[in-house]
């Protein structure tokens, strides 16, 4: 294995248009998620829990869901080369289970993880070098909540002669969906995906009839201490000490009026606190507040709604017997 790894960077993710995210987010006092794993020690606090809280990893039954999924869309799948994008891929473990699934099927293949984390693509990378061989392996760090035509740095990737042939795409979306606005990440999303694209993404659900009762229900899967860690790491690296404040988790309803509910985790102030970045300051005052992390929960039907609204139907899902988490098959809808 090669000591050195190839990783594409898009703009999007410069070090000035990351320093503009930065600002942004602190003067509107709602943090862009893409900060909590920005460094390698907030990789590494977030890797910790997902292994220790997230169903894919703890509940057999989400794990098998995952896997039922995978077999499904590569049975849909005919072609012989097919071309993984793994979209917000985190530690690459999902990819990295379909990639051999594929393979195995004699498929072959190759893999664009791609995340905001230049740490996390080249932890999925080293996820999944078993499974695609590192000359077919392809990392690009992006963000996804500012590029608009990811599509194109792709096709970029393709001309530059750095992606291999393939007659197939598929796109996966793993565990994203709750951390972005969804009138911002749906439009692009399916820009995305071309008629002859599949697209496997999963959802955070609220279990059970009743909704806002089944977002009570998972609100400790967020309000716990692994996760305190996580979050707080962003402000602490900022100047902030623990005495400043609280971390308060609440369930809130999406302002635009789609009927969604999501957790969000605002941090407050009980006494006033100063910080610098590239020679701006900001203030926070006693009983002022900053939003660090919100997730949507969805049901099955509100998944189904907004990707029909954007354009794309769902072929197949698959739901957990704990009703926690979701796995949906979309393709590009059909225009008559």
């Amino acid at each position: 294995m090669s000591s050195l790894v190839q990783v594409a960077v898009h703009a999007s993710a410069f070090p000035e248009n990351v320093r503009r995210d930065l600002l942004e987010s602190l003067w509107a006092r709602r943090v862009n998620h893409k900060f909590h794993y920005d460094s390698i020690k907030q990789t590494q606090k977030w890797l910790a829990l997902h292994q220790a809280c997230s169903p894919s990893r703890t509940d057999a039954d989400c794990a098998a869901t995952y896997d039922q999924s995978f077999a499904a869309v590569a049975g849909r799948i005919e072609a012989r080369h097919v071309h993984l994008i793994g979209l917000g891929c985190g530690g690459g473990q999902k990819d990295t289970r379909l990639l051999k699934l594929l393979r195995d099927s004699g498929r072959e293949t190759c893999y664009t993880p791609v995340d905001v984390s230049t740490a996390m693509v080249l932890e999925a990378r080293r996820t999944a070098l078993p499974a695609v061989g590192e000359e077919r392996c392809f990392p690009l760090v992006c963000d996804l909540g500012s590029e608009e035509d990811l599509g194109a740095a792709i096709e970029e990737q393709r001309q530059a002669g750095r992606l291999p042939h393939a007659e197939a795409r598929l796109i996966t979306f793993f565990g994203m969906i709750p951390n972005f606005e969804q009138e911002v990440i749906m439009p692009r999303l399916a820009g995305l995906v071309r008629p002859e694209d599949y697209l496997l993404l999963s959802a955070n659900l609220a279990p059970g009839e009743d909704y806002m009762a089944g977002v009570r229900a998972i609100l400790p899967l967020y309000d716990n201490d692994l996760t305190r860690d996580w979050l707080m790491t962003f402000l602490l690296d900022l100047g902030v000490e623990r005495e400043d404040g609280g971390l308060h988790f609440v369930i809130e309803d999406d302002p635009g009026g789609s009927g969604l509910k999501r957790v969000a985790a605002h941090f407050r102030f009980v006494r006033r606190r100063e910080i610098e970045v590239d020679a701006e300051r900001f203030e926070f005052a006693v009983g002022g507040s900053i939003r660090l992390f919100f997730s949507w929960r969805h049901t099955p039907a509100l998944v189904r709604e907004s990707l029909s609204e954007s354009g794309l139907k769902v072929l197949d899902e698959w739901i957990t017997k704990s009703g926690e988490e979701g796995v949906f098959m979309a393709r590009r809808a059909i225009e008559h």
